[in-house]
């Protein structure tokens, strides 16, 4: 949904070859970004943010369906599941949209085919929201961090519990928890290591005063490659010939 909301105005404003703020109507005052940058900026703030909390739903979820079975038995249901989406969807729109009402200021980046919340320069007023959303940010990618590590214990775990030799029955049980062990394991780096650059870029323009566009647009680039990555390597992981792949893989090595 984001990357079909936000793609169309990056691609009109090559084709028009002008930026966001000289595309869409003008904003308020003199040197306000226009209608349309304080959208886009609204857009990928809440799409960086929301795809985040729903990975922490979800890896809350594996945790404790693997952890604690009868607790997750007894208090989880699918009502449940089906008011977290929304819920955590609307808690993000009303975060993200604090910059519209004054709390933190869009800015259209270099080279004005995408705009963002202001990351460095300008008073606490209009450095206090990136800070915060860097730090949101920050926590949910340590609790998805810690929550995928307990799971992948407890998956190790069941997998070592399982008879090695002489029960055939033992075997698929086995080889489908390494799978899972495998892919969650994979899917938590990458998600790390995407998520990490635009937090350490809020916080060293923040408090560094450090003003770099390139370095905030490799930044989002890096956000932005979580999301289009992170479903492919889902996809293949949980092929057929792949997971044949990582068994054989598994015995040569025991």
């Amino acid at each position: 949904l984001g990357k079909c909301l936000l793609s169309p105005i990056v691609l009109a404003a090559y084709a028009y070859n002008r930026s966001l703020s000289e595309l869409g109507p003008g904003g308020r005052t003199e040197g306000e970004p226009g209608v349309l940058c304080q959208l886009f900026a609204f857009l990928m703030a809440f799409f960086g943010l929301a795809p985040t909390l729903l990975l922490l739903a979800m890896a809350l979820e594996c945790w404790l369906s693997l952890g604690h079975p009868y607790f997750y038995r007894r208090h989880l249901t699918r009502r449940l599941g089906a008011t977290l989406g929304p819920a955590a969807g609307g808690l993000c729109a009303l975060f993200c949209a604090l910059p519209l009402l004054g709390f933190g200021v869009p800015m259209q980046y270099c080279p004005g085919t995408w705009c963002f919340i202001r990351m460095a320069g300008g008073g606490p007023r209009q450095l206090g929201f990136p800070v915060l959303y860097a730090s949101l940010m920050g926590l949910l990618v340590l609790a998805i961090g810690a929550c995928n590590v307990s799971s992948m214990r407890h998956l190790y775990d069941m997998a070592r519990r399982q008879p090695r030799r002489g029960a055939p029955a033992a075997t698929a049980p086995r080889m489908e928890e390494l799978d899972h062990l495998v892919l969650l394991g994979l899917m938590t780096v990458l998600f790390t290591i995407c998520s990490l650059p635009l937090i350490i870029r809020a916080y060293m323009g923040a408090f560094a005063a450090d003003f770099n566009e390139n370095a905030d647009l490799s930044a989002l680039r890096f956000l932005s490659v979580n999301s289009i990555v992170d479903p492919w390597v889902f996809i293949i992981f949980r092929t057929s010939v792949f997971r044949m792949f990582v068994r054989r893989v598994c015995r040569r090595l025991n």
